[in-house]
């Protein structure tokens, strides 16, 4: 068990924890949320030991071991993947050194034997024999396939080293677990293997995650940042978000009966718990749901930005023509004869391994760079506006945000920019900050205005996500239901991609896998293949 009492943390004048009382137990998995800046990943740090609080203090049960996620890429680039892994167990890593460097003495004497058969004593109670079966099998079920287990960490892409180095927090089954964004780089198959082993895992897990998808899988309780304090609710992210906004209207209507109001929540917690997908959460949580009253459920104090994208005018039947497109980057063939036809309120997802090839494709799309063979049109009745991965670019000016924004409107009136702000939650003098001093989900949030501004039918979407907190994804989400133009876009929010498209096509080294039909369905024709 770990918890905390009183704890305090202060940025000058700002609390962004004020006398926390909270207590995270076995068996459960505890979704850390709050929006950007409240200190989701200060949290965990505090309760890792790397920030010291202001005042009160972390609490954990005697004998119990911790485990974080690293996120420093390079800590291990000398050390070998398999051994980086069984490190995650320092005392099993230092157990099996000493032993190495005891059975190698040349004078090895009866005090020698000794300390060694203690050491292999312990060593057995540690489950040391199985360890590196143990590390191989977590590594593989990450991606990272067995020629890789015997090389150098530094030898490895940037994204095998965050799946070696989750691997590594999750070896040797630790007691308490602290997980920042562990998604973050995963592909399908590695996400599944994630939430089965999170909900197989019966010790104490805190994670922060923006996949919404993946909080719903896994976790059991949700821990709210709002108000410098930390709120524990029972179920996952959908019922958190659900009955905070059913208090909230609740509040708002005041002068209904406390009974009409109660009926209204004993409906919805019955509507939750039917629709639990695990035996073993379900049954738990339909026990503390049970036990809910009205004053359990608190509206937040969350802001959603207003996301709606509309054409100015309807597409034709005619949107876009793609006739065997290819593309070789730095020798690497990223595109091989790409052909496919996009018709009317198509909302297609493009997946495949290789990221480059879907930027590639979009980059090309909208003549941001030229094919090596092939050729696309896009109908006459169309207009797209583009969200690129890298926005860099965008936001190299010192221009406010009214300014920046205006150079995008077709209407230059202050007021109509502002409006435009305003709904991404910039509004007084949030929207003077200057463009080159903005956070990334900030950024984020501009060019989903400038986009608005558009009026395009057809929206290309390279990664949206990124760097959006929970809130302005499900904003984003919402909007993109609602648009009844076309859409290319590519993400890796489950929910987001589920929710949204009706066609996958899927960027293969032979060319494209197009299928219409919704994510989930896709997931199963590639489950079937292997």
């Amino acid at each position: 068990m770990i918890s905390t009492s009183g704890l305090t943390l202060r940025y000058g004048k700002r609390a962004l924890f004020e006398d926390v009382n909270i207590k995270f137990t076995p068996g459960n998995c505890y979704g850390l949320i709050g929006a950007n800046g409240t200190g989701k990943s200060t949290f965990l740090k505090i309760l890792s030991g790397e920030i010291e609080p202001n005042s009160g203090e972390v609490i954990i049960s005697a004998g119990e071991r911790l485990a974080v996620l690293k996120q420093n890429h390079y800590e291990f680039d000398e050390i070998d993947v398999l051994k980086t892994v069984i490190m995650g167990h320092a005392r099993l890593f230092e157990i099996m050194e000493a032993k190495e460097v005891l059975y190698a003495k040349a004078d090895f004497t009866d005090e020698d034997g000794i300390k060694v058969g203690e050491l292999e004593g312990e060593f057995a109670e540690l489950n040391g024999w199985d360890a590196e079966t143990e590390a191989a099998r977590m590594l593989t079920g990450l991606g990272i396939s067995e020629e890789l287990h015997t090389k150098l960490m530094k030898d490895l892409s940037g994204n095998e080293k965050v799946r070696v180095l989750l691997a590594q927090a999750l070896f040797g089954s630790p007691d308490i677990l602290l997980l920042d964004e562990p998604t973050n780089h995963l592909d399908v198959e590695s996400i599944r293997w994630l939430e089965e082993f999170l909900y197989n895992f019966d010790n104490t897990v805190i994670v922060v995650s923006h996949d919404r998808h993946f909080l719903n899988k896994v976790c059991t309780h949700i821990a709210d940042i709002d108000f410098s304090q930390i709120q524990l609710y029972v179920g996952n992210y959908d019922f958190w978000q659900q009955s905070s906004e059913l208090a909230l209207k609740m509040a708002k209507e005041a002068n209904k009966k406390t009974e009409e109001k109660m009926k209204d929540l004993q409906s919805f917690i019955q509507r939750f718990s039917a629709n639990a997908s695990k035996s073993k959460q379900a049954t738990s949580r339909r026990k503390q749901l049970d036990k809910l009253t009205l004053e359990d459920i608190k509206p937040s104090s969350r802001k959603y930005p207003y996301i709606a994208f509309k054409p100015d005018r309807e597409a034709g039947d005619q949107l876009l023509t793609v006739e065997n497109l290819c593309k070789t980057i730095d020798g690497e063939k990223v595109l091989n004869n790409v052909s496919f036809v996009v018709t009317k309120a198509d909302k297609i997802a493009f997946v495949g391994a290789n990221s480059l090839a879907k930027t590639t494709l979009f980059k090309i799309l909208m003549g941001e760079m030229e094919a090596d063979s092939g050729e696309f049109k896009w109908g006459v009745t169309t207009s797209q506006a583009y969200f690129p991965r890298d926005n860099a670019e965008y936001f190299d000016s010192t221009l406010n945000l009214v300014d920046w924004l205006r150079q995008f409107s077709r209407d230059p009136d202050e007021t109509f920019v502002r409006g435009f702000l305003g709904r991404m939650l910039f509004s007084g003098e949030e929207s003077q900050k200057a463009a080159n001093v903005l956070s990334g989900g900030e950024k984020v949030r501009c060019m989903l205005s400038k986009m608005m501004l558009s009026g395009a039918n057809v929206l290309i979407f390279d990664e949206p996500t990124n760097h959006l907190d929970l809130e302005s994804i499900t904003s984003l989400n919402n909007g993109l239901i609602s648009f009844e133009g076309t859409m290319l876009f590519v993400a890796h929010d489950h929910e987001f991609v589920q929710t949204i498209a009706n066609r996958i096509i899927e960027i293969t080294e032979d060319g494209i896998i197009d299928k219409r039909m919704t994510y989930d369905e896709y997931l199963e024709t590639v489950a079937t293949r292997k």
